[in-house]
């Protein structure tokens, strides 16, 4: 199977993965903003508990990040949707992850890479952050406790965004993981919020676009999907 060039335009296609197809879904920045210079690859929380590039704050964190004059990659990890293969405990999904990233700059050799996960996306993109090294990554609800976080490499622009009443994911453990790792982060703990945000999504697109902003590079004429100047 050869992939599709990077899209010009918003929509869905299937890219060849590690183990077989990815669903993936492109979408370029708000019309109204200036484009910026970035790709940002998001992923979804636990594929076997129903998470998808659908999952409402995946959708928000795209939504809020097209909001800034991003460009965002949304996929199906393996199992997941039409994505092919069976669910691997966060290591066959990195491969997933880096088969995407590596068909974004290769359609877009100019822009900076941006990665961003919710939950086990947060898990799996922090995994791979240091053979992917982005420039920013965000991390909400990662779910430190859960899964193994030994020896991750985020980089220095880094966004944590941990819900006070998340029931899934502690959020002392969070705390204390981020305070262990002695490493440059941003933090933002949201109260009364649950782990899927309920009733909240609207507070989570505010601390995304705050905590976000200061990292934006200007924006400019070479576009995602266009040649490199």
């Amino acid at each position: 199977m050869q992939n599709p060039p990077f899209p010009a335009e918003s929509g869905t296609l299937t890219l060849a993965g590690p183990v077989g197809p990815l669903d993936v879904a492109v979408d370029l920045p708000k019309a109204d903003v200036p484009t910026v210079p970035v790709i940002a690859v998001i992923c979804h929380p636990l594929s076997t508990e129903g998470g998808s590039l659908h999952n409402k704050v995946v959708t928000m964190l795209a939504t809020t990040l097209r909001e800034l004059g991003i460009t965002t990659v949304r996929f199906n990890f393996r199992s997941v949707g039409g994505s092919a293969g069976e669910f691997d405990h966060g290591v066959g999904e990195q491969d997933d992850l880096k088969a995407v990233v590596a068909w974004a700059r290769e359609g877009n050799p100019q822009a900076t890479l941006w990665l961003a996960g919710f939950s086990f996306g947060a898990f799996v993109s922090l995994r791979a952050s240091a053979d992917l090294q982005p420039q920013v990554l965000v991390s909400i609800a990662p779910p430190a406790g859960r899964w193994d976080f030994d020896g991750v490499q985020p980089p220095a622009q880094w966004l944590v965004i941990q819900g006070e009443q998340d029931e899934i994911v502690d959020p002392q453990a969070v705390y204390d993981w981020l305070e262990q790792l002695k490493l440059p982060h941003e933090l933002v703990r949201m109260p009364e919020t649950s782990h899927f945000f309920h009733r909240k999504l609207i507070d989570l697109r505010g601390a995304l676009t705050h905590g976000l902003k200061q990292w934006l590079p200007a924006a400019g004429s070479s576009e995602p999907g266009s040649p490199a100047a």
